[in-house]
């Protein structure tokens, strides 16, 4: 069958994305209200919407889809809201309070504040039970496993109505049988709780990581595999011919069956498909350096990519979690546009991060809420059109954004609503600026060598503000970039990673064969699985890195390294590797010292066909063709109205530019151009946003 779509649906916190792609090259963009509560009616409200505009049925659209994609923040917002399952640990004895005591300190930042509290424990401490058996470093047996131990621990699960249980023992990667009998234990006398072992969540050195990953798998997965149940069981029936597949923190798609087992793995899931967009949509201007920012209802989501390379995480803490698996670098902020602003204890004005979400939602919405937001500020500001119509349902009102303003700021601080309007703005600007800084400033990279890539359906707004700010010269907003993320996924590869461990000095006499069959076992593992999701070998690509350290630290460093057998005659450029990154990150390396190997990490990617980006022609029209109307706007604190031009979207060709002050109104996103900015439009259906110089 020659399929005609692909679909990419991204449930954020307010509303849902969808992306339907054709590979002959147009672009649809639909948004409809999240349902936190059922993602299905979302995604049912977003697929009616679809059916209407393509003039096709549910059932026909998704049968001509060759993949139907789904970002999903419902093992996220399980985490951030405390609401997984009841989870018990089984541990070896002695190391029941490791969760708790987090290495001696609390996460960077608050490191020695005193009053900051300890992080809730996701396993309260008479759920965590020792078992006495222990293996030592070089996975030997120093004390067998005490099966009476387990079966006393799953007897008192079961009193507790445990609902899932977590197993990490020390050195298991070296030794996971003890584990593997655990759990079997486990499956056998408590039918229906779900269990899941260090060893196979995340198979490597550092036993406080590994049990703290292991835990919060274990939090999300019966959480998450309720979702994609219901998700799975909705589009069979509408006729789906493949699986859907999930988004993954690491970039890549999975199928239901692997997440459900793997919640661990899609706590980023909507914000990790945005570099991949970001890169995509800066390709055509020959960019390779983008910061992608995603300012969504509820949240501003940052991510960075160098050199066509985006960043990944490990061993973060997350939600003041520890987190082993891989993870795109996404930084998020309370800085949404439902952001509420409210006015502190010192009386001054500040922005979120409680955010009104999608409901009540903006005063401006009309569903009950009553705080002010950025939203509504937007609107007072002139920035978005009075009843303009969001996600197909929600219509703005600005007499209610207004009053809000009045109410909760204006009035406190005893200013006009307009300066008010505007202060909301400029602090939720600097809140998203102070961000990209962590991301970039902090971790040795200079925003100015970067293109801010606009993603979400509030970023626009914004892009010109944050820009000055950062002193960043190119933006590039693209057509889609309300729904960027779901773009992203359409555009996404199937991704594994496998994770091991091997320990050992580094050297030409070094056992490699060790090192060789585990990148062996680990790639024919992740062969396996993208054949099972229809992937042929010729589309299988696989990457390859290692942890490595001088002898005696603490801290690794990771190195990527190309494909093929390790020989002695290859150490030497291994080690060279390594004291280049080293120096990279720590600005000296010591070759002269011996290294030692911790963990190995290899990612099996099945490459997907990517729809292509319609192309735009170029018109003889002038742009004042697509001129709508003039509206006033504020662009600086004093109140200074302007009366700007507001431009169509829809009716700009390839190389229309519009210059600032300005707005051009897209159906599903809105560009604020600030004075002194100008926005060309490329044919690839992209703004390019620079300084004007005249």
């Amino acid at each position: 069958m020659n399929y005609k779509y692909r679909l990419g649906i991204d449930a954020g916190g307010t509303f849902t994305d969808f992306v339907l792609a054709e590979h002959s090259g147009a672009v649809h963009l639909f948004k409809s209200p999240s349902t936190p509560d059922d993602g299905t009616r979302a995604i049912h409200a977003g697929l009616t919407q679809i059916s209407n505009a393509m003039g096709r049925s549910i059932p026909e659209l998704i049968q001509e889809c060759d993949l139907c994609i789904n970002g999903t923040t419902v093992a996220l917002n399980a985490l951030i809201e405390h609401k997984g399952v009841k989870v018990g640990l089984l541990c070896t004895d002695g190391h029941e309070d490791s969760i708790e005591i987090r290495l001696g300190h609390k996460e960077e930042g608050y490191r020695y504040d005193a009053s900051y509290p300890p992080a809730p424990m996701l396993v309260p401490r008479h759920l965590r039970k020792p078992v006495r058996g222990r293996v030592l470093a070089d996975g030997s047996v120093h004390t067998p496993l005490n099966e009476d131990d387990i079966m006393a621990a799953i007897e008192y699960f079961r009193r507790q109505e445990v609902e899932a249980v977590a197993i990490s023992f020390v050195w298991s990667v070296r030794h996971p049988e003890h584990e593997a009998r655990a759990k079997a234990l486990v499956e056998q006398h408590l039918p229906g709780v779900f269990a899941c072992t260090g060893s196979e969540v995340h198979p490597q050195v550092r036993e406080y990581t590994r049990t703290s990953t292991t835990v919060v798998n274990a939090y999300l997965s019966p959480v998450m595999a309720k979702y994609v149940r219901r998700i799975d069981q909705y589009f069979k029936e509408l006729g789906a011919k493949s699986p859907v597949r999930y988004f993954q923190s690491n970039g890549g798609l999975a199928t239901g069956r692997i997440m459900q087992e793997r919640a661990v793995n899609a706590i980023n899931s909507g914000p990790a498909s945005a570099p991949q967009a970001g890169l995509y949509i800066a390709q055509p201007f020959g960019i390779d350096n983008v910061i992608t920012v995603d300012m969504g209802g509820t949240s501003f989501d940052i991510t960075l990519a160098k050199g066509g390379q985006t960043n990944l995480n490990h061993d973060i803490d997350f939600l003041r979690y520890r987190i082993g698996v891989p993870m795109i670098q996404v930084e998020t902020l309370g800085a949404g546009g439902g952001s509420i602003a409210h006015i502190n204890t010192f009386g001054m004005l500040e922005v979120g991060p409680q955010s009104a979400g999608a409901t009540p939602g903006p005063a401006c919405y009309g569903k009950g809420g009553e705080n002010p937001t950025v939203t509504d500020a937007n609107l007072a500001l002139g920035y978005l059109r009075p009843n303009a119509v969001l996600g197909g349902t929600i219509v703005l009102d600005e007499q209610k954004a207004r009053r809000a303003i009045q109410t909760g700021v204006a009035e406190p601080l005893g200013i006009s609503i307009e300066r008010a309007a505007y202060g909301i703005s400029t602090i939720v600007n600097l809140n998203m600026a102070n961000g990209i800084r962590r991301v970039s400033i902090e971790r040795g990279y200079d925003p100015r060598d970067f293109a801010l890539i606009c993603a979400g359906g509030a970023t626009g707004m914004h892009i010109t503000a944050l820009a000055e700010e950062l002193g960043v010269e190119t933006v590039l907003v693209p057509k889609l970039a309300s729904c960027m993320c779901a773009f992203g996924q359409v555009i996404s590869d199937v991704k594994y990673n496998f994770l091991a461990s091997s320990p050992m000095r580094l050297s030409a006499s070094s056992p490699l064969e060790e090192l060789n069959r585990l990148f062996d076992e680990m790639e024919q593992k992740g062969r396996a699985q993208l054949a099972d999701d229809g992937i042929g070998a010729e589309r299988v690509r696989v990457s390859r890195s290692l942890e490595m350290r001088y002898v005696g630290q603490i801290h690794e460093c990771r190195v990527d390294i190309g494909p093929g057998r390790i020989t002695p005659e290859r150490i030497h450029e291994l080690l060279d590797a390594f004291h280049r990154r080293h120096e990279a990150l720590f600005t000296y390396s010591e070759p002269g010292s011996a290294v030692e190997l911790v963990n190995l990490e290899s990612t099996v990617t099945g490459l997907v066909d990517k729809p292509s980006l319609p192309s735009l022609a170029a018109s003889a029209s002038d742009v004042s063709d697509a001129l709508e109307s003039y509206r006033d706007m504020l662009f600086d604190d004093q109140g200074t109205v302007v009366s700007a031009p507001v431009y169509m979207g829809e009716k700009l060709a390839a190389g229309h530019t519009v210059t600032g002050p300005a707005v051009i109104e897209e159906p599903t996103t809105t560009l604020v151009i600030r004075p002194g900015w100008q926005a060309t439009l490329h044919e690839s259906g992209c703004y390019r946003v620079t300084h004007w110089a005249g």
